[in-house]
């Protein structure tokens, strides 16, 4: 952009033309050297490509995939709300269609509760 701004000063084409050729230069020496120094990325992702496509074959024998009805229950909606300010938590409101059950959790052997001598079920 600068360079169609300066139309008072004279272009000299050969020193253009040398400095296109030092850049072709470099760009073929690069890709003669590149082998050399990079070429073992090559065969790194045959190597991975190979072994992936071993193990998705192996995947595919060994577990056939189920329905999605055997596995998800989904309970019917309850009637939609016929107001706006009805329509926030509507479904949340009804214990049977929530996501998350409510349960014991059990992360490991140390209870923060019990650090603190809290008694169990004081946190929800």
């Amino acid at each position: 952009m600068a360079d169609s701004q300066r139309t008072s000063e004279p272009v000299n084409f050969v020193h253009q033309d040398e400095i296109w050729k030092a850049h072709v230069k470099l760009e073929k020496d690069s890709a003669e050297v590149w082998p050399n120094k990079w070429g073992f990325l090559t065969e790194a992702s045959k190597e991975f490509k190979m072994e992936s496509e071993k193990l998705k074959k192996e995947a595919k024998v060994a577990q056939p995939l189920s329905p999605p009805e055997k596995c998800i229950h989904v309970e019917p909606s309850p009637p939609f709300p016929q107001t706006t300010q009805g329509l926030i938590g509507w479904r949340s409101a009804h214990s049977h269609l929530q996501l998350e059950k409510p349960s014991t959790m059990h992360h490991g052997r140390r209870s923060f509760l019990k650090e603190l001598g809290w008694p169990h079920g004081a946190c929800s």
